[in-house]
């Protein structure tokens, strides 16, 4: 399969005009919750010819294949993407952790790693969280019956939202990481264990009994962690976010190494690039980089 995925992700290289920057999976491939039958989510953030931003034209800045039993292919442009980025967007942010790539392309994917922590809102993004599992809760019902999808769809917001709380940085995407993350509730991780395998084994649509161990675990989490949800720190000034990344992705040819061993000083606004024997200093200035003597 990853090699038709990559098929697919060069026609639209060629088709498009377009640089790949990543390629990954973000559905339950990716969470460590497949079913037998699960599609394959791909998702990519691409950066289009440079003609292609020069114009005050608004442009379809996402692509989008068909849909077909197997795959579900789209990306966003990167200008899309750093504006959701500054915006903490949850999905985003799981696209640029999943531990699912089919495609890097290095020079751009890693000041956008490195970005992607400063642009992290624990508020935003505990609500992002809560507001998936309530969705998921709600159609649980009064049928005896429920399919392991929607219990795994509010657990691991849940546990996302836990994990948040605890340490004030982007969720891992695999249910084993966050799982591990909880202590006590011995039962409920066994029962969620015990999920995870019937539905690896089983169809997307398949029906399990009501676990009120599970049931249980949510509604006293829902409750508790919405009195706990942190406040955003101050989110990052977009000049400043975008200068940020353009000085990563122009320059690491010029500097190689060093750049990645660079450091921004806030209070003078400028990079201090290399060694600390052998700095070079550098200021950022109408969207050219110039040296300081």
């Amino acid at each position: 399969m990853k090699d038709i995925i990559r098929k697919h992700l060069d026609r639209i290289e060629k088709e498009f005009k377009v640089k790949i920057v990543l390629s990954c999976e973000s559905g339950s491939r990716a969470w460590g919750f497949p079913s037998e039958d699960s599609d394959y989510d791909i998702r990519f953030i691409y950066i289009n010819e440079r003609d292609w931003y020069l114009t005050i034209a608004e442009k379809r800045n996402v692509i989008e294949l068909p849909i077909n039993k197997d795959l579900d292919i789209n990306g966003w442009d990167l200008r899309k993407s750093l504006q959701l980025l500054r915006k903490s967007n949850s999905p985003l942010l799981e696209w640029i952790s999943s531990p699912i790539r089919y495609r890097v392309w290095d020079r751009a994917f890693k000041p956008l790693v490195k970005l992607s922590k400063k642009a992290f809102l624990p508020e935003t993004s505990c609500h992002h969280y809560l507001s998936m599992a309530k969705n998921s809760i709600s159609k649980f019902q009064n049928n005896e019956k429920i399919k392991i999808k929607t219990y795994m769809y509010a657990i691991r917001p849940i546990l996302c939202c836990e994990w948040i709380i605890e340490h004030l940085k982007q969720p891992p995407m695999h249910i084993d990481d966050l799982l591990s993350n909880i202590t006590n509730y011995k039962r409920f991780k066994e029962s969620v264990k015990e999920l995870i395998s019937i539905k690896m084994d089983h169809a997307e649509n398949y029906l399990v009994k009501r676990s009120e161990t599970i049931e249980g675990f949510l509604i006293e989490k829902m409750v508790g962690l919405e009195k706990k949800i942190p406040p955003n720190l101050v989110s990052m000034n977009l000049t400043m976010f975008l200068k940020i990344y353009c000085v990563w992705r122009h320059l690491e040819d010029d500097f190689g190494s060093d750049l990645l061993r660079s450091h921004y000083n806030a209070s003078h606004h400028v990079w201090i690039v290399g060694s600390s024997t052998k700095p070079r200093i550098l200021s950022f200035q109408n969207e050219q980089l110039h040296e300081v003597n």
